[in-house]
């Protein structure tokens, strides 16, 4: 049986009259890489301090690695890492004697700091300070310091945040390197699906404080993916061809529209096939709902031109 490494129930937050959290329930298994997903706003960072103690919850459950209650809780933690607020960096050292300073207690050698300066691409930096890193390189650094402890559950705010094109690659081929190389499960946060959906395993989508959807990759790729519409007023008819063709996966959406899930490439054929047999065919073609309409069909958002 998979372990559960993270099991909220019906957390909430309230600030005054405003409820940042709803009676939120989510559970994270080992190995999982959990993507939050949410607009500005909608609660990712206070649920993820939530879980890392560093704010209280007004109502709800909290469990980690299976134990509960304040001390069962302060001992989970120990298994933790997070970059949820600005990380403690010294503008002033080096990389190397950055994380040193974080090691000091942790009886971490110096071959483990080489190791986490090479994985985070930072073997390179030598004596160059902090101050003058990029904002990339500040995020490795921060995740490194994190990494000190070994955790085995990490939790980032927003990694990419911030980040150009080859910074928010780079930041990703991290993350699934800690996920397969150390078995890290991560609870990470974006308000960009297509940014999650190209990392994560598992979605939870938060709104106004409330997780209104959760799905895996798979289920996100069976929504999203790519399919023939055709339109037609006469949809009875258009089944029994497609049947007759062997087409199975499709899906009739209403009494005028109908979606073709397999032999995308064969659109000719099938409006030929539709046509022969008197199917009153007005449009066909392929499309894909794009990630971010998608997000905002949820949300009740709106799409921009």
């Amino acid at each position: 049986m998979t372990e559960t490494i993270l099991k909220a129930t019906n957390v909430s937050k309230i600030y005054g009259k405003h409820k940042a959290l709803d009676k939120v329930s989510i559970e994270i298994k080992r190995g999982m890489i959990y993507g939050l997903i949410g607009e500005n706003g909608a609660g990712k960072s206070t649920f993820m301090r939530t879980v890392m103690g560093l704010i209280s919850i007004d109502e709800g459950d909290i469990e980690l690695f299976g134990e509960s209650g304040m001390k069962g809780l302060q001992h989970a933690r120990r298994k933790m890492g997070q970059s949820i607020e600005t990380p403690s960096l010294y503008p002033e050292l080096t990389a190397r004697d950055n994380l040193k300073v974080q090691a000091a207690n942790g009886g971490v050698s110096e071959r483990e700091i080489n190791d986490l300066l090479q994985l985070m691409k930072l073997s390179e930096t030598g004596k160059k300070k902090v101050k003058n890193f990029s904002l990339g390189m500040r995020q490795r650094l921060a995740i490194a310091s994190t990494l000190i402890t070994n955790p085995e559950f990490l939790i980032l705010d927003e990694p990419t945040n911030g980040l150009d094109p080859s910074g928010i690659v780079e930041m990703r081929e991290i993350i699934l390197r800690l996920v397969t190389e150390r078995g890290i499960t991560v609870l990470l946060s974006s308000h960009l699906l297509d940014e999650l959906s190209q990392i994560a395993t598992h979605y939870g989508i938060l709104h106004d404080g409330q997780l209104i959807k959760e799905l895996s990759k798979e289920e996100l790729a069976r929504e999203t993916r790519q399919y023939m519409e055709v339109e037609t007023t006469e949809v009875e008819k258009a089944v029994v061809v497609l049947d007759e063709l062997g087409i199975k996966d499709y899906e009739v959406i209403n009494g005028t529209e109908l979606n073709i899930y397999e032999r995308l490439d064969d659109v000719a054929t099938i409006n030929r096939s539709l046509v022969l047999a008197n199917v009153n065919v007005s449009r066909i073609g392929t499309t894909r709902q794009k990630l971010e309409d998608y997000f905002l069909q949820l949300t009740g958002g709106t799409t921009h031109a």
